[in-house]
């Protein structure tokens, strides 16, 4: 029993060495074996510039109602749109219908549609200034700003922020101020191109249809 068992087992290891040797089972490769990693290095895409972007024309909206100039402008395309007031007094456009344009930026012409338009703006009762006053304040630096004539609401805002500051009523009046954009500023401690250093400001105003 024994014996017959190895002699099969023997049988099958000469035919699996045979099967190997007329596979090329010697170790060496076949002319259709690969030889080597094939090369799957390829180049990096050259840098592409990005798309320009799309122009068209921006309408002339000066004189127009401040809801129809941004209604327009974005029938135009263009839909990075701001306003600020014109009378440089700091009020924000809560309703658009109450104001109308005074100047626009950029004119109007071809012009890219991610382009930001800005509207400087009056109320409709008001009447446009010269030249647009909204870009004019100066932000307090080492020395204190001119606020004659500006509102209490600008002149805060280009104080810095740890500034202490008291507004007056300088009509006598001894009134509350609580919409400080309806206020201008009469005259300020300290004067205007004094060196500042943390002292307190004060800021003496009247509304701005009232006379200093």
């Amino acid at each position: 029993m024994h014996t017959r068992v190895r002699i099969t087992l023997a049988a099958a290891c000469l035919a699996a060495l045979a099967s190997l040797s007329a596979c090329g089972g010697n170790g060496t490769t076949t002319d259709d074996e690969p030889t080597g990693t094939p090369d799957t290095t390829t180049s990096a895409p050259a840098d592409k510039p990005g798309p320009t972007p799309e122009s068209a024309s921006l309408p002339d909206m000066i004189g127009k109602g401040l809801q129809s100039a941004q209604d327009q402008a974005q029938d135009a395309g263009f839909y990075n749109l701001t306003s600020h007031d014109a009378l440089d007094r700091g009020r924000e456009q809560f309703d658009d219908r109450n104001w109308k344009v005074c100047f626009q930026t950029p004119d109007p012409g071809q012009h890219p549609t991610n382009t930001k338009v800005d509207f400087a703006s009056v109320k409709l009762e008001e009447t446009c200034p010269a030249t647009d006053q909204g870009t004019e304040t100066e932000t307090a630096g080492a020395t204190m700003p001119d606020f004659k004539g500006k509102s209490v609401k600008v002149a805060r805002e280009a104080l810095d922020p740890s500034t202490s500051i008291t507004v007056n009523d300088a009509s006598g009046q001894d009134r509350i101020i609580v919409i400080e954009s309806n206020w201008k500023v009469c005259s300020q401690d300290p004067a205007p191109g004094t060196k500042l250093q943390g002292q307190p400001v004060t800021l003496n105003a009247v509304k701005f249809e009232e006379s200093c």
